[in-house]
């Protein structure tokens, strides 16, 4: 079965934008190019999940006009991939995008079945929080950068039950990011 993956950066304090939509927190690491970034999230994936407002800011951005081919790449592979767009609102656009309106854990459970790569969670903040509420998020993969925002949009809001999560792995970088990966804990124990 596809596991469904969330794989985003977020603050230390646990923002994921700043009160008006800012991503100027992130820490660029010397050591990292974001076509690497893209290319590692991308590379078992072949569908991606959006919310509406994600998606419509997001989901069909291009490289700067200066950028790398690397990071040239790395976009025409992430354009590639299926995309899927939850909303309430809109039933379309332009683009090969399939858009969910209702029946969420029927559908999603239906494209976890199907054979193929992983699901990339993109986000945002609300499908996180509809998809965790129905647990069906596999594995987090939360880049924790060392900064504290004090607000904006947090990651995790309106969660309905407690989840239990086992870590999976921990790397760090020298710009301060740690990457964490863990995996949704579904073993039933209790404590």
């Amino acid at each position: 079965m596809r596991q469904l993956i969330l794989n985003l950066a977020m603050t230390y304090d646990g923002f994921i934008e700043g009160p008006n939509g800012e991503l100027d927190w992130i820490v660029k690491d010397p050591d990292i190019d974001f076509g690497d970034i893209l290319n590692d999230i991308l590379r078992d994936k072949d569908i991606i999940f959006y919310g509406r407002v994600s998606y419509d800011k997001f989901g069909n951005a291009g490289p700067d006009e200066n950028a790398g081919e690397k990071i040239r790449q790395a976009y025409q592979l992430l354009h590639s991939k299926t995309k899927y767009v939850f909303s309430g609102t809109k039933t379309g656009d332009h683009t090969n995008a399939i858009f969910i309106n209702s029946g969420i854990r029927e559908r999603v459970m239906e494209i976890k079945q199907q054979p193929g790569g992983n699901i990339w969670l993109y986000g945002g903040a609300k499908l996180v929080t509809t998809l965790l509420n129905m647990d069906l998020i596999d594995e987090y993969r939360l880049a924790v950068h060392p900064v504290i925002l004090g607000k904006g949009k947090p990651l995790f809001q309106h969660i309905e039950e407690k989840h239990r999560l086992l870590l999976a792995e921990t790397k760090d970088y020298k710009s301060g990011v740690v990457l964490q990966t863990y995996k949704a804990d579904r073993s039933g124990a209790s404590g």
